[in-house]
């Protein structure tokens, strides 16, 4: 099994190297970090299914390949040549498949193991990183910082939520600050409490510099 760890973590190191979106080696680290403090909490699921999923979560996402359909199509092929058995495979595509916000979309999750990579990605969208990652992403598809004309945006449909007119500042409204409410485990409820005070603290700043009254 370790070595299996070992393939993964250099598979995904060279998919996603030089990304500057907030998706990179850095962040599937954190998420793995964040799964194994879950996991140790709640004492349930399989440890290397989890591990894999949080590794490879990213390596499907439509964001970061040419179309959906290319990036499961080089998850399949990853999976196929380090020769897992298919049970194994598809509990940790299954995994993989629930892990995205996507508008704010909610699938019914059908495991622990799920639950925790979801919470474990989730996490990583919270907090100071969470908000590093939210203007990298921003700057990185051309959005604007904040624009106070732009309208918050409720339930969307995926290409609405990837390609309508929204700001760094709209996105804590539009995802961010509605996932505290979203974890799944106890343990993740917890941290995220923490993480979600330092965004609203962080966004009280913001305005208070933005409308020069600080």
């Amino acid at each position: 099994m370790n070595e299996l760890i070992k393939i993964t973590e250099e598979f995904v190191k060279n998919q996603l190297k030089g990304d500057s979106s907030g998706h990179d080696w850095h962040h599937i680290d954190r998420v793995r970090k964040n799964a194994q403090l879950i996991w140790r909490k709640e004492q349930q699921g399989d440890w290397f299914i989890i591990e894999m999923a949080a590794l490879l979560h990213d390596i499907p996402d439509d964001k970061l390949n040419e179309s959906e359909a290319a990036g499961w199509e080089k998850l399949d092929s990853f999976l196929q040549s380090i020769e897992l058995d298919r049970d194994t495979a598809s509990k940790i595509k299954s995994c993989i498949s629930t892990v995205s916000f996507k508008g704010g979309r909610q699938l019914e999750l059908n495991s622990i193991e799920a639950e925790i990579v979801q919470d474990a990605d989730r996490l990583d969208a919270l907090g100071a990183i969470g908000i590093a990652r939210t203007f990298a992403f921003g700057g990185k598809k051309g959005h604007l910082i904040y624009e106070p004309n732009f309208s918050i945006r409720g339930e969307m449909t995926l290409e609405e939520y990837r390609n309508g007119n929204s700001s760094s500042v709209h996105h804590f409204y539009e995802k961010l600050l509605r996932l505290k409410d979203r974890m799944n485990t106890a343990h993740a409820k917890q941290l995220a409490e923490e993480r979600h005070r330092f965004m609203e603290v962080f966004l009280e700043q913001f305005y208070s510099e933005w409308n020069g009254t600080a």
